[in-house]
């Protein structure tokens, strides 16, 4: 099997694409964020050669975050959430835990302190049934810290959560007043 640093960058590549810049490649995705996967193949293989269709369900099937999916036929693939690009992924609302949690870095907690969690240029916020996970996801940017999020009291105010094929937690917004500094 191709080397896992190969790995990592076409993983990489493809959430870039899948979510954010399917243009860069010049693919469409369709209204739920599918696109065919022949047709990712043969571009993605101009400009990296290695790619193939066992290593593409390879990426789908090892990534430790779940990102990626297949239609039950495997003849799609599509991002399982993150995008920035305007999709609907049909996820229905459900009921949380009574606490999720959100890793961020340091120096965004003064703006989250002041606006709460919002999405920005993604469809949602995501978030993280264990602190661990949120642990890693803050990292990514700086020295993590951790949020936790009353979403019992949230559901109760209205509201909605989804939750992605992954197991991410997604939500519009959180308010301040359902943070809390771990």
């Amino acid at each position: 099997m191709t080397d896992p640093k190969t790995i990592t960058r076409l993983s990489k590549y493809l959430s870039l694409v899948l979510r954010h810049q399917p243009e860069s490649l010049g693919i469409v995705l369709d209204e739920n964020g599918w696109t065919e996967v022949s047709v990712l193949l043969q571009k993605m293989q101009l400009s990296n050669p290695e790619l193939n269709r066992t290593l593409l369900e390879h990426i789908v099937e090892i990534n430790a975050k779940q990102r990626f999916a297949f239609n039950e036929t495997k003849d799609k693939i599509r991002a399982n959430q993150g995008h920035s690009v305007s999709v609907q992924l049909n996820y229905s609302p459900q009921q949380p835990p009574e606490v999720l949690y959100h890793g961020t870095a340091q120096h965004y907690l003064d703006s989250i302190q002041h606006q709460g969690l919002v999405k920005g240029a993604r469809h949602h916020v995501h978030l993280s049934k264990d602190i661990e996970t949120a642990r890693q996801v803050g990292q990514r940017h700086g020295k993590p810290s951790i949020l936790s999020i009353d979403t019992k009291q949230m559901q109760q105010d209205g509201h909605l959560f989804y939750c992605a094929e992954n197991g991410v937690w997604l939500t519009e917004q959180v308010p301040v007043q359902y943070l809390k500094l771990l």
